[in-house]
């Protein structure tokens, strides 16, 4: 497709510090001279970029993990472009079958409206919500129709397609493979030819998706949009990338306690890699805080400033003043002033209560066999003493019981 060249513009400071911050933490960033020419055209012109970022609500919560994509997306937001938030209702019928091993299973409509309320409101925690521009992709979906949607088929080739590596592994292996999950990487493509989409956001997971964007742009006779692909964030374990499945996460909807206390048990070197995923520090702060870790300073500090940063971000900065005295409170053995309390009555003589199944009734372990087995770890104390008898049993009156460092109940009995 014969297209006419691009005008030159001028490449100037504002051009340069925009590309450093699209480039701040990011996996790969395609075409990078693209993106420059747009944004020069952006100065020149005084007209914002349009920068989508696409999530389908297949679960109704939000980790940090997922506020990578969501951190980027602010940064250029305050540089003064148009954000998109697309809430991808028309493609979450289809399933993403990124990375995926079995074909999806699909959500009700009822699952994905509820999912997609929540996902919004968590994603607002990060995005100025007055500078952000809220779609559905089931606007033009269903718009489609029959006809729409075989004439979109057309213009990708099934060879193409079984270049992506996750419906090439499958077909060799053996694996089905539903011809539905053909049109999820259409479709989604299609969302940036709605959308005339200038840059596309999106896990290292998602290139093949969001350079069908690019291809379905060009076939629409429309300026092809840059990617920028995140990388995936490594969990509290360092190890794996955060997930709920692998209970490795922080939630944004966790309480600031909890939040602050997870932030602080990652591990010296990973904390600099989430610095750089999920802080809004400056590189320059960034870099000098290392620098005084590395003169000797305790990297503990600098910890202390992330939890406290990411909790303020998702509550308040007084939320995270109180959680760190929290956590001192806890890590010197005293008890919080705030911890659940619940009244058991034994009935006149009756038998006191075993701890293993008192540990399960106060919430603290999901079943009697696993309160014996952390009675087993050493992470079970009563009145602050650490419990080794797993036959313990506890009579009427009043206990403080806590489970490793942050769990804790008090618990009457009688």
């Amino acid at each position: 497709m014969n297209q006419a060249p691009a005008p030159k513009f001028d490449v100037t400071d504002r051009v340069r510090e925009a590309l450093a911050v699209t480039l701040r933490g990011c996996e790969e960033l395609i075409p990078q001279d693209d993106w420059v020419r747009k944004l020069a055209r952006s100065e020149a012109t005084d007209k914002p970029l349009r920068i989508k970022l696409g999530l389908d609500p297949t679960a109704p919560d939000i980790h940090i993990g997922h506020t990578v994509v969501l951190n980027k997306m602010r940064q250029l937001q305050d540089l003064g472009h148009t954000v998109i938030f697309l809430i991808g209702d028309f493609t979450t019928l289809i399933g993403d079958p990124s990375g995926r091993n079995s074909t999806r299973p699909p959500l009700t409509r009822e699952q994905i409206e509820a999912n997609a309320q929540t996902y919004y409101r968590q994603a607002s925690m990060v995005l100025d919500p007055s500078r952000t521009e809220i779609r559905y992709n089931s606007e033009w979906g269903d718009a489609l129709g029959s006809r729409g949607m075989i004439e979109l088929a057309a213009k990708y080739t099934v060879a193409r397609m079984m270049e992506r590596n996750d419906f090439h592994d499958r077909f060799r292996s053996g694996a089905p493979i539903s011809v539905h999950e053909f049109l999820y990487p259409l479709m989604q493509g299609y969302d940036s030819v709605a959308l005339r989409s200038d840059l596309e956001l999106g896990g290292t997971d998602q290139k093949f998706n969001l350079l069908m964007g690019r291809h379905l742009q060009a076939e629409y006779a429309q300026e092809p949009q840059c990617i920028l692909t995140m990388p995936l964030l490594e969990g509290l374990d360092g190890v794996e990338k955060m997930s709920k499945s692998k209970n490795n996460y922080i939630g944004i909807a966790e309480d600031a306690n909890t939040m602050f206390a997870k932030v602080l048990s990652i591990s010296d070197l990973l904390m600099w890699r989430w610095y750089t995923l999920l802080s809004f520090k400056s590189e320059a702060e960034i870099a000098g805080l290392r620098a005084e870790v590395d003169a000797g300073r305790n990297p503990k500090d600098a910890k202390v400033a992330l939890a406290k940063e990411i909790t303020a971000r998702f509550h308040s900065s007084a939320a995270a003043a109180a959680a760190e005295q929290d956590f001192i409170k806890r890590s010197q053995g005293g008890v919080p002033d705030d911890i659940p309390e619940l009244s058991l009555p034994l009935g006149q003589g009756a038998s006191p209560l075993g701890i293993g199944a008192l540990l399960k009734m106060a919430n603290l372990a999901a079943s009697t066999g696993e309160g014996n087995r952390l009675i087993d770890g050493g992470g079970v104390r009563v009145d602050s003493s650490v419990v080794s008898d797993k036959g313990l049993k506890l009579g009427a009156g009043v206990y403080v019981l806590q489970v490793g460092k942050r769990k804790f109940a008090r618990v009457t009995l009688g």
